[in-house]
């Protein structure tokens, strides 16, 4: 596996960028068909992220903001999903390149519990090869359902495990160390980029109603919120077309 940060563009440059940021998974193998649903519309860019124990937030997003130049992208529409939000905040702090507008996807401000953030970053120190082989069968399992809707996605859960190694876990803890910490709100409240809220109905990771509540209250560029009854925190793999919906009803009431 490379360990650097990865990234790959779909569509023609004369398209409005949309730059998608994962979550703490941190690859592209559940947003497939997000991404198809998108196909001649946007030029959709996707990363994936090294699986570094030593960046810090702002790091991530200088290296994003190198590779997106490297690209020829100078900006676009900024898609952060779930820690993904996190970058986001950190790529409008920088602001280094031209932003259009923000859309959190199952993402947040400031975590809206970090203390549950904190007990899942300990929880998963204590994971080892053998508890993880187990958990990556059964959840190939419960993906078969997960994402029946979603055959492109479906089609790339095998890459999706395979990336699964403690290495990559060990990773995925210091995103949480990373956005348990985190505290954008001054960012977020000051913010005069267009913003919009999507999510899942079912999101017991990321509780909508608290950060709803929150950016209603203190986010006077807040324009949407999108809740999908159907869909949980993953709501771009889960609910994929009216997720797409979404976005391209965004883009195109600012662009």
């Amino acid at each position: 596996m490379r360990e650097e940060l990865q990234v790959r563009l779909h569509g023609d440059a004369e398209l409005p960028a949309l730059i998608y940021l994962p979550g703490l998974h941190g690859d592209w193998t559940l947003v497939g068909d997000f991404r198809k649903n998108l196909a001649g519309k946007v030029r959709f860019v996707e990363f994936t992220y090294p699986r570094t124990l030593e960046w810090s937030l702002d790091d991530y997003a200088a290296a994003i903001e190198n590779a997106l130049v490297q690209n020829e992208v100078r900006g676009g529409w900024l898609l952060g999903e779930s820690f993904g939000s996190q970058i986001l905040w950190m790529l409008v702090r920088r602001r280094r390149l031209e932003w259009l507008g923000l859309i959190l996807a199952g993402g947040f401000v400031r975590h809206p519990t970090p203390w549950a953030a904190r007990g899942m970053e300990r929880c998963s120190g204590r994971l080892t090869l053998a508890l993880l082989m187990p958990m990556l069968k059964s959840y190939g399992k419960i993906a078969r359902w997960r994402y029946r809707h979603a055959p492109v996605t479906l089609a790339g859960i095998q890459e999706f495990i395979v990336r699964r190694t403690p290495a990559d876990f060990r990773a995925a803890r210091h995103r949480l160390h990373l956005l348990a910490e985190n505290d954008p709100r001054m960012i977020a409240s000051m913010n005069p980029l267009p913003l919009y809220y999507l999510t899942g109905g079912f999101d017991p990771i990321v509780p909508w109603p608290f950060v709803q509540d929150w950016l209603k209250k203190n986010c006077p560029s807040l324009r949407a919120v999108k809740i999908i009854r159907g869909a949980d925190h993953n709501v771009l793999g889960t609910s994929p077309e009216q997720s797409a919906k979404a976005v391209l009803g965004w883009m195109e009431l600012c662009g």
